[in-house]
């Protein structure tokens, strides 16, 4: 089935009550037949629910559909983005281990990388995600994986996926791919060779800024180590969040049409306007990255980065005058949100580590959202020309 058919299609068997879209199932425990079916699921002989931190009908429902749509044989959902980024890490890794990670990756990424692995003896090297043939000199003989975004958070870099795939099987190297920013709908890393891919399913699988949630996606294998490790610490995602997520998930594909579509638009206004230093956004034939995007997503996602001529300052005065736009720490909703990273997602690393992820002062991101595209350049272009 296509895309957007699996998306709504795919759900859990219905009850009894022969419902059509599958319910909320807000229940802490499930109920066993006998004492033998009770042993056999807690022994993993036997499928089925036992505890909602475990397994959860539309929790499982979920999962099922990220798997599906990113093209991967399962997947396990968590509570937050940061969950499934950190499951994915500690899943996989011990103490004297070694990681090569993406320098142009979230904050909070690079803060877990940098900082809270060090504290169970596990070492990140950044890179450049950008040059794959600066990564080979920095390989261990302790390196287990790589993580990387494409494209990166928050200046729109494109890895090339390919590439990628190529230098972990020639190292034995788990790839690592946070797929957030282009959803499975304009990008499927498992087609390059990505063994696990990470969501922030709050921001566009989500797409209208209510709930938090993340999942990993991968092979059986892998998933089952990423589900043991959950299962114990606990980051599980609420029955409510599941529903909600697995519903949005029915109009992603529309959402992220309309999305790019704006994105697309707002981007080559930009570029023509005379207080815009530079704009990024991936389909720009202008992006180095370009060729590189087209080749490997379906189109150009809905982020635009740009800098303001004026530097610091401009950018102040600009984002004081939004009248339209939002100024929040999120993005991927309907609503159209304008942040300065350099201030917020980013503003915990060190001035060195933001520079050497292309983030400068000025910079602003935009998430566009769906409202006309003419509404959010009125108010933009407003601002530009204070």
């Amino acid at each position: 089935m296509h895309f957007e058919t699996l998306a709504i299609r795919l759900q859990t068997e219905r009850s009894q009550h022969r419902e059509h879209s599958t319910p909320i199932f807000p229940t802490s425990s499930f109920v066993f037949d006998d004492a033998e079916q009770m042993r056999a699921l807690f022994a993993d002989e036997q499928e089925g629910n036992i505890y909602s931190r475990f397994t959860n009908p539309g929790v499982r429902e979920f999962e099922e559909k990220m798997a599906a749509l990113e093209g991967t044989e399962d997947a396990f959902a968590t509570a937050t983005g940061m969950a499934a980024v950190y499951a994915s890490f500690m899943a996989f890794l011990d103490a004297g281990d070694h990681i090569l990670c993406s320098r142009a990756v979230f904050g909070s990424t690079l803060t877990v990388a940098g900082q809270f692995l060090l504290r169970w003896g596990i070492e990140a090297t950044f890179i450049d995600p950008r040059d794959p043939d600066s990564w080979q000199s920095l390989v261990r003989p302790n390196t287990r994986m790589l993580f990387l975004e494409t494209p990166t958070n928050p200046g729109l870099d494109i890895v090339d996926l390919a590439a990628a795939g190529a230098f972990c099987a020639q190292h034995n190297l788990l790839l690592n791919v946070d797929n957030c920013f282009a959803t499975p709908y304009l990008q499927q890393p498992a087609r390059f060779g990505t063994h696990l891919i990470t969501h922030s399913a709050t921001k566009f699988i989500d797409g209208q800024g209510r709930v938090m949630g993340g999942v990993v996606c991968g092979s059986k294998e892998l998933i089952a180590e990423v589900r043991k490790f959950c299962r114990s610490t606990g980051p599980s995602l609420s029955p409510f969040n599941a529903w909600v997520l697995s519903k949005s998930l029915e109009t992603l594909a529309v959402r992220m049409d309309r999305h790019c579509e704006n994105a697309e638009k707002l981007a080559l206004l930009l570029e023509k306007h005379p207080q815009v230093e530079r704009v990024t956004y991936p389909f720009l034939e202008s992006h180095p990255d370009h060729a590189i995007a087209r080749r490997q997503m379906k189109k150009g996602g809905g982020l635009v980065a740009f800098e303001i001529r004026g530097g610091v300052e401009a950018g102040r005065k600009f984002l004081n005058n939004l009248t339209l736009c939002s100024l929040s720490a999120n993005l991927g909703d309907t609503r159209t949100i304008v942040t300065h990273p350099a201030s917020t997602t980013h503003a915990r690393i060190s001035p060195e580590a933001r520079a050497a992820a292309g983030i400068t002062n000025g910079m602003i991101r935009i998430s566009v959202g769906l409202e006309h595209v003419d509404d959010v350049w009125e108010d933009i272009q407003k601002c530009l020309s204070v």
